[in-house]
């Protein structure tokens, strides 16, 4: 009952939800008060519930539903809570309204109702950012649900505190546990040397080797080493040792598994490990003896993978590279050629070798989605100072290609030796999904061939070069991938879709991914002679939730980095009212459009705001046409358009749309 797949009858019996006009699912809610379920049985249409139908049941709560019987308004069933299954809003962020003898949370979330503050002792001012722990829950439209102020982040426009609030609202914690810092305190860096000869690791401390990675990087996890020999290449990737320090059921253990991953906000990190480790002890620094799990790879001249082996080492890494000093290296930069004179062959090697596994990658029908990544610079009082848009180079190619690779050996190799293991997994689209792309393909002239049932990687990829260097690139790459499924870990072998990779697991990562981690104590256990039959049992028996929270932590995190950037996004655009910008209609709806603008930032055109008629929206063609002149505003098409409101509570930014010329 408590899982949502039997119902009791007020006679005390227990049925089936099948049958009985009852749905499980999560709840969608919105900033007017009403909700969609959003079914967990596949195939199954989202439900409408009204305000006065949610009995007390918040956004995100999982519930079951009870189904009206007929449609709302001819097209979208209609429903009623049954019963609430799970709360998943313990813990509210947002501003307090009122005095220290009575107030309310005005939550950050819109999508959530107004929350009762319990009387009581506390020191909230009015415009304080507070973070709440529900007491009681609202039983009906007619209550709010109550709670008690257990921390007072801090006043709302000060520095830091937004970035802070969001933080807070996804639970991400800003100290590690005084047990977890004893640990890492107690870690040497001095006995690095040693314990590389008690253990007999491979020296490659010769061994010319460089990381590249961004310039406001901190934690080097991955380093790279390429050797040409005759006939080929010898790639190396030496991924930073993490298991040698962070012991199975340790304390850092326990509190790496607990985060399982690194989360990044403009501002500032919230790494998986201590800094003694993730930027330090762990962390591939230049010129630091460092202990690592070196993976070489001896690839023929077209890149094709011969052999390789895996082999605990000592390292020291001779530079750490910018993505961008080593693009303008592969540009003919003659000052960065001059500086690092001894590794400008080598790198023209890499990009060379990055480009040949690439071409492979393709051929097999690999996706290479290509979509800007954008950044927001700050002052230091944490205001935008700028949007940063990277499109990507040879540089961050050579890392993608060499990682990839890496990622892809270790995977089959595990496959191979029939032991638990961490797999990264993409499964193919969802049949309902892909029916939705293919008629929005249809409005670019493109046809989606062949059974939806047994979709392959290079029907997508047929589409994506049908639109290569046209102006709709952009949008059909975003429609592509988000008729993709959410990648994730599992203990099964189950494929990587866009990768068009039988297997696939996540390694070079270990400082900030825990899945990292657990892979790289697999691969140590069978390198000091394997598991025996008891450790792989329990091995077994620990994975599935291990994997699964990791899995659910990744997309908090992808979220609260999404939500922190355009946050300061839009705190970007204030100010700017009244400029004038090129951009790309992102999204259509019935209240208007989206337009994305060449800086990354997205705004609305809302619906009032076109003047000139009246206009119907068409889900089918993503379009909004008017009624007595057609003009014609469509998924993907150019269009120029005049800043007109920053809305900061909301973060949405408005647009007015300009005669193009």
């Amino acid at each position: 009952e408590e899982e949502g797949s039997v119902v009791r009858s007020p006679q005390g019996r227990y049925s089936p939800l099948r049958g009985m006009g009852l749905l499980v699912g999560v709840l969608q809610g919105h900033p007017q008060g009403y909700a969609f379920l959003l079914p967990e049985t596949p195939g199954e249409a989202d439900v409408f519930i009204p305000p006065e139908k949610l009995r007390g049941a918040m956004h995100k709560d999982r519930v079951i539903v009870r189904l009206h019987k007929g449609l709302r308004n001819g097209r979208r069933r209609e429903g009623e809570v049954h019963r609430v299954l799970e709360r998943r809003n313990l813990h509210v962020v947002g501003t307090y309204r009122g005095n220290r003898r009575r107030g309310v949370l005005l939550p950050d979330d819109r999508r959530l109702p107004e929350i009762k503050i319990i009387k009581g002792e506390h020191k909230a001012r009015p415009g304080d950012k507070i973070l709440v722990q529900i007491t009681r829950w609202a039983d009906s439209i007619y209550t709010l649900p109550q709670g008690k102020i257990i921390e007072i982040i801090g006043l709302e426009g000060e520095p830091g505190v937004d970035i802070t609030s969001i933080q807070k609202k996804f639970g991400f914690p800003s100290t590690f546990p005084s047990k977890v810092l004893r640990e890492s305190e107690q870690l040497d860096e001095n006995h690095i040397l040693k314990a590389a000869e008690e253990e007999g690791r491979l020296d490659l401390r010769s061994l010319p080797m460089v990381t590249i990675d961004d310039e406001d990087a901190r934690d080097f996890d991955d380093a790279v080493s390429l050797e040409r020999r005759e006939g080929g290449y010898r790639l190396g990737v030496h991924i930073a040792d993490v298991s040698y320090y962070v012991k199975e059921r340790s304390a850092l253990d326990r509190e790496a598994s607990r985060r399982a991953t690194s989360v990044y906000f403009p501002d500032r990190v919230i790494p998986m490990l201590p800094p003694r480790l993730s930027n330090g002890i762990c962390s591939l620094n230049p010129g630091a003896l460092r202990l690592a799990i070196s993976v070489l790879l001896d690839l023929d001249e077209d890149g094709k993978l011969e052999r390789y082996s895996f082999h605990p080492s000592i390292i020291c890494s001779d530079e750490r590279m910018t993505y961008s000093d080593v693009n303008r290296i592969l540009q003919g930069d003659s000052l960065l050629e001059e500086r690092y004179s001894s590794l400008v062959q080598v790198f023209r090697d890499m990009a060379a070798l990055a480009e040949k596994l690439k071409a492979r990658r393709l051929k097999r029908g690999a996706l290479d989605f290509s979509f800007p990544e954008a950044k927001v610079k700050l002052d230091e009082q944490g205001k935008p100072l700028k949007i940063v848009v990277n499109r990507g180079g040879r540089g961050e190619s050579i890392i993608e290609e060499f990682m990839l690779l890496c990622n892809e050996v270790v995977a089959a190799h595990f496959h191979r030796l029939k032991i638990p293991f961490v797999y990264r997994v993409h499964e193919r689209p969802e049949e309902e999904k892909l029916y939705a792309l293919r008629d929005f393909l249809s409005l670019f002239n493109i046809r989606l061939e062949g059974d939806l049932q047994k979709i392959s990687p290079r029907q997508f990829q047929k589409i994506m070069e049908a639109v290569k260097n046209k102006p709709a690139e952009n949008i059909v790459h975003y429609v592509l991938l988000r008729s993709l499924p959410q990648a994730f870990y599992s203990v099964s072998p189950m494929g990587h879709f866009g990768l068009a990779a039988r297997y696939y697991t996540h390694f070079t990562a270990p400082i900030r991914r825990y899945p990292d981690l657990l892979v790289h104590r697999i691969l140590r256990a069978t390198l000091e002679g394997g598991l025996t039959p008891e450790e792989s049992r329990r091995l077994a028996a620990r994975l599935p939730r291990l994997v699964e929270h990791s899995s659910a932590q990744e997309r908090l995190a992808m979220e609260a980095e999404r939500e922190s950037l355009d946050l300061k996004k839009v705190e970007f655009m204030e100010g700017k009212e009244g400029r004038e910008y090129n951009g790309v209609i992102s999204g259509v709806t019935s209240f208007g459009f989206f337009v994305e603008l060449e800086n990354t930032v997205e705004g609305l055109v809302h619906v009032t705001s076109l003047l000139d008629d009246f206009y119907l929206f068409n889900e089918k063609r993503y379009e909004l046409r008017g009624e007595r002149k057609g003009k014609v505003y469509r998924l993907g098409d150019p269009i120029k358009v005049r800043l007109e409101k920053v809305d900061r509570k909301t973060g949405t930014v408005y647009f007015t749309p300009l005669p193009p010329g």
